[in-house]
């Protein structure tokens, strides 16, 4: 009989075989739970479709979570490609500009081009050769300036008032449009017709000079200021000089600063005269400019108001525009200062205030200084307050009517008599009521500006007998 061979290493060929698979179920969790093996693919920042003027590079940014390696960007007209960027990077965030070649390969007349942006990280997945992200962005070319032409516009303004521009703005990729007076900046509201806009601007009376220009930009970047012409005129702002006295001090100030635990806690006269007179007035106005700065972005096919007579029989206590120094005991120590932003008149006791124009009230509650306060929008940035009110007869929403009671004057807020403080805005910018008191001024720069802009926008059509 045959013998049997024993087979020798049986359990020992098995145990090395299950070290194999342990080690190598090892290391396949170890690659896939390493930093070194991450698996997410990097990011590129970039619509998918942008508008180009040539001029301008685009700009890609790149992203990775660990680090990125190395990138690639090739533009085509369609029928030939060029690489326009590439090379190593480092770090986890990078932006590409890529600029328009000077080679002739591609097509310059074309008006499409396609973007292909490629990026890979430094993980050693993938063989090593890291995770890889590919991005195919549209390219519109657009070289041309948007198109803008002042229509109509005020004649002149004053130094603290107020101006109104129609023009035209065209552009089939029109990005933003705005007016810069200075350093403000204006919103447009659409009139008439698309491509037409009117606004209002304000010449801050704190401001020496004053410039103003269209500003319309496109979505590939391209870029028109047009300059507004206008005459300038500086009236004289009053400078006073008034004495704060302990019974001031401790009377309204007190009282305004014991309403509000910002201020509550100071005792000293000055400091406390200071908080209010400044501090709680800059907190108060800066609200009345935020209320202030909305603009309807819905077509307008009129606008046409009527002046402002807030108070019957109402006689001018303080102008608009006084700039006002306080000074205690001594004439040359001088404690605080502010500006008088609005026109106080006054009349009776608790006399009703009225709004001359119709609109929607924005605000109607109590605003430190201000007292009880009625604000009112009456469209094209235009904006009415009327402060130191006793009692308010409108809430925030109601739509009101020319000629409607919205309060009663009073004394609330820093005001030691019976009055109504009457300020005026556009857009945030405080301007000179008595310029929208006056039934001239308003036809010769607001109605006839209007009027000019509408034979323009709107020609009346041809006599009969012309047709």
């Amino acid at each position: 009989m045959a013998r049997r061979v024993k087979k020798r290493g049986g359990k020992g060929g098995l145990f090395v075989l299950l070290l194999i698979l342990a080690a190598a179920a090892a290391g396949a969790v170890y690659i896939y739970t390493a930093p070194e093996f991450e698996r997410i693919k990097p990011e590129i920042h970039t619509p998918d479709q942008l508008f180009w003027n040539r001029k301008d590079p685009i700009k890609i940014k790149l992203s990775d979570n660990v680090g990125l390696s190395s990138y690639e960007v090739t533009l085509s007209d369609g029928k030939h490609s060029l690489k326009v960027g590439q090379g190593p990077i480092e770090g986890k965030e990078k932006t590409v500009f890529v600029k328009y070649p000077k080679s002739k390969v591609l097509d310059s007349k074309s008006k499409h081009f396609l973007l292909t942006v490629t990026v890979t990280d430094k993980s050693l997945w993938n063989l090593f050769r890291g995770n890889t992200a590919q991005k195919k962005i549209d390219i519109k070319i657009d070289y041309k300036r948007p198109n803008v032409n002042v229509i109509a516009n005020s004649r002149m303004i004053n130094q603290g008032g107020s101006a109104l521009v129609v023009f035209q703005a065209q552009d089939e990729n029109l990005d933003k449009l705005y007016v810069k007076a200075n350093n403000n900046i204006f919103k447009p509201e659409p009139y008439k017709k698309e491509g037409y806009y009117a606004v209002l601007v304000a010449w801050p009376f704190t401001d020496d000079s004053f410039d103003a220009k269209i500003v319309a930009t496109d979505l590939a970047g391209n870029k028109r200021e047009t300059h507004i012409p206008f005459y300038h005129g500086n009236p004289r702002y009053r400078v006073s000089k008034i004495r704060a006295t302990d019974k001031f001090i401790d009377g309204k100030i007190t009282d305004l600063a014991s309403s509000d635990l910002e201020y509550a806690g100071i005792e000293d006269r000055l400091e406390k005269l200071k908080a209010i007179n400044e501090t709680m007035r800059l907190k108060n106005e800066a609200l009345i400019h935020k209320l202030s700065r909305h603009v309807s972005d819905e077509m307008i096919d009129t606008w046409q108001i009527k002046r402002f007579y807030p108070l019957k029989n109402g006689k001018k206590v303080a102008s608009f525009g006084d700039h006002r120094y306080y000074y205690y005991k001594d004439k040359n120590n001088i404690v605080s200062e502010s500006y008088h932003v609005g026109y106080d008149l006054a009349s009776t006791k608790m006399a009703d205030v009225i709004a001359s124009n119709p609109g929607t009230v924005v605000f109607a509650d109590e605003n430190g200084i201000y007292g009880n306060m009625p604000m009112i929008d009456h469209g094209l940035g235009l904006y009415t307050l009327y402060g130191h009110c006793s009692q308010l007869l409108v809430k925030e929403g109601d739509e009101v009517h020319a000629g409607q009671v919205i309060a009663k004057t009073g004394m609330t807020g820093l005001a030691l008599g019976d009055h109504l403080h009457f300020g005026m805005l556009v857009q945030g910018i405080e301007v000179r009521p008595v310029e929208w008191f006056d039934r001239k001024w308003i036809k010769k720069f607001i109605d006839n500006v209007f009027k000019e802009a509408d034979k323009i926008i709107s020609p009346k059509e041809k006599d009969a007998k012309q047709g």
